[in-house]
C-alpha cells in the first residue's frame, strides 16, 4: 500500500447541525400553528396529542445535546437555561458555527493525531491528521446533532407524521398547516435514517474514512423514503377501519424488538458494559440502555435500523454484517404490510368511496418492494466499503437459491474489523 500521508485537518461546515436545527424549529413552529387551529375548532383530542408528539422528543433531545457535551459538570447557567426552554439546539448551532468560522484565524496546536485508512480505486491509502481543538469541537458537535437526529426523526416525526395523516384521512380534508408539518416531519423521518445508515457504517469500519457518494446518497434517500412512507401509510389505513386491533399490533412490534436484544444480553451471562458514562452507577447505566433500545425498537418499527443492537459488546452493536437478519426483516415486514393493507381493502367503509382502493393497495405494495429494491441496489453496487465485503448481496441470493444443493453449509457473513480509534453509538 501507499505510505502514510500527514496533514493537518481542516474544519468543515457543519450543514448536518445547521439543516438539524432547521428541521427541530421548523417542525416545532409547524406544530405550533397547527395546535392554533386545532384550538379554535376545540378539537382538543388531536391537540392533545400534536402538542404530546412535539414536546417528548424535544425533552429527550435536549437530554442528549446534555449528555453528549456533559454541561452538567460545567458552569454554565445560559446553555442549561435555552435547554429548559426547549431552544438547546439552536444555542449548540450557534456555538458550532462560531467554533467554525473562528477555526483558522489563528495558529492552534493539535490535540491529538488520527490514523485513518481510505479506499481508493482498489488499494487502500493510510492517513494521518492532526487534530486541532476546533475540529475537535465540531466533531462532539456533530456526533450530538446525529443522535438529535435519530431521535427527532423516530420518537417524534414519525409519530406525528402517522397521527396527522389520520386525522386527515378522517376529515377529507388537509388545510395547508397540516400539510407543512406532514412534509416536515416526512423530511426528518428520511433524514435521520440517512444518519442511522452513516452512524452504523462508521461504527463497523472505525478504521476507514467513510464518505458517501451523491449516487449513493440519492439511493439512501429514496430506499428510506420509501420505505418508510409506505409502511405509516399502511399502518394509518388499517388503524381506520380496527382502531382497537392496531394498539395491540404496534405494542406487539416495539416490544419483540425492545427485549429481544436483553434476552439475548441474558443468555449469553456477560456483564453490562461499564463505558457508557464513568460516573453513572449500575441503575443510571440501565436506565441509558433501556432508553437506547427504546428508541432502537421505535426505528424497527417503521424501517430498518442498520445496526443490531448487542449489549453484551462495548460498542452495544453487532459489527458483522448479517444478510440473513436483513432478509428476514424485510420478508416478514413485506408479509406484515400485505396482510395488512389487504385486510384494510375488504373491511374498509365509505370514508374511500372517491379512492380507486385496489390501485392503492398496488401502489404501496409497489412502493415497498421498490424500496428494497434501491436498498439491494446500494448495497451491492455503492457502499463506501463494499470492497470490504466478503460476500455481497448477489453471493447471498445465489447460496440461498443453491442451499438445496448444499445442505449443512453455514453462512458466516463477517465484514473485517481492526482495532483502531472506537466510535460509540451511544
Amino acid at each position: 500500500p501507499p505510505a502514510a500521508t500527514a496533514a493537518p485537518s481542516r474544519a468543515k461546515l457543519p450543514l448536518g447541525i445547521v439543516f438539524s436545527t432547521a428541521l427541530f424549529c421548523g417542525e416545532g413552529a409547524a406544530a405550533a400553528v397547527l395546535c392554533l387551529s386545532y384550538g379554535h375548532s376545540d378539537d382538543r383530542f388531536w391537540l392533545a396529542l400534536t402538542v404530546f408528539f412535539v414536546l417528548c422528543p424535544s425533552v429527550l433531545v435536549q437530554l442528549t445535546l446534555i449528555f453528549v457535551h456533559r454541561d452538567l459538570s460545567r458552569d454554565r447557567p445560559l446553555v442549561l437555561l435555552m435547554h429548559l426552554l426547549q431552544l438547546g439546539p439552536v444555542i449548540r448551532c450557534m456555538e458550532a458555527l462560531v467554533v467554525y468560522f473562528w477555526s483558522g484565524k489563528e495558529e492552534e496546536p493539535y490535540v491529538t493525531i488520527t490514523r485513518k485508512r481510505r479506499l481508493r480505486k482498489g488499494y487502500e491509502v493510510e492517513m494521518e491528521q492532526e487534530v486541532g481543538h476546533s475540529v475537535r469541537r465540531l466533531a462532539t458537535h456533530r456526533n450530538a446533532f446525529k443522535r438529535m437526529a435519530v431521535i427527532q426523526a423516530f420518537l417524534g416525526s414519525t409519530p406525528q407524521l402517522t397521527l396527522q395523516l389520520y386525522i386527515s384521512i378522517l376529515e377529507k380534508y388537509v388545510p395547508a398547516a397540516r400539510a407543512v408539518l406532514m412534509g416536515i416531519c416526512l423530511v426528518s423521518v428520511t433524514y435521520g435514517a440517512l444518519v442511522c445508515n452513516i452512524l452504523a457504517i462508521q461504527v463497523k469500519y472505525d478504521d476507514y474514512k467513510v464518505q458517501l457518494r451523491p449516487l449513493a446518497f440519492l439511493c439512501i434517500v429514496l430506499w428510506r423514503s420509501l420505505e418508510i412512507s409506505t409502511r405509516v401509510a399502511v399502518l394509518v389505513l388499517f388503524s381506520t377501519v380496527f382502531k382497537h386491533w392496531i394498539i395491540p399490533i404496534a405494542l406487539a412490534n416495539l416490544l419483540v424488538v425492545f427485549f429481544l436484544p436483553w434476552v439475548q444480553f441474558w443468555r449469553s451471562g456477560t456483564r453490562l458494559p461499564d463505558n457508557i458514562e464513568k460516573n453513572f452507577s449500575r441503575v443510571g447505566t440501565v436506565v441509558v440502555l433501556c432508553a437506547f433500545t427504546l428508541l432502537y425498537a421505535s426505528i424497527n418499527m417503521f424501517c430498518w435500523s442498520a445496526v443490531q443492537l448487542k449489549l453484551a459488546d462495548r460498542d452495544l452493536i453487532d459489527k458483522s454484517q448479517n444478510w440473513g437478519r436483513l432478509a428476514v426483516y424485510y420478508m416478514a415486514r413485506l408479509a406484515e404490510n400485505t396482510a395488512l393493507v389487504i385486510l384494510w381493502y375488504f373491511f374498509k367503509t365509505d370514508v374511500y368511496e372517491n379512492i380507486c382502493t385496489p390501485l392503492l393497495v398496488v401502489q404501496l405494495l409497489l412502493g415497498y418492494c421498490l424500496g428494497i429494491y434501491f436498498m439491494l441496489l446500494f448495497f451491492q453496487y455503492l457502499h463506501p466499503c463494499r470492497q470490504l465485503f466478503r460476500h455481497n448481496v448477489a453471493d447471498f441470493l445465489h447460496c440461498v437459491c443453491c442451499r438445496r444443493h448444499l445442505p449443512g453449509t453455514p453462512l458466516h457473513l463477517q465484514a473485517p474489523h481492526e482495532p483502531g480509534v472506537r466510535h460509540s453509538i451511544v
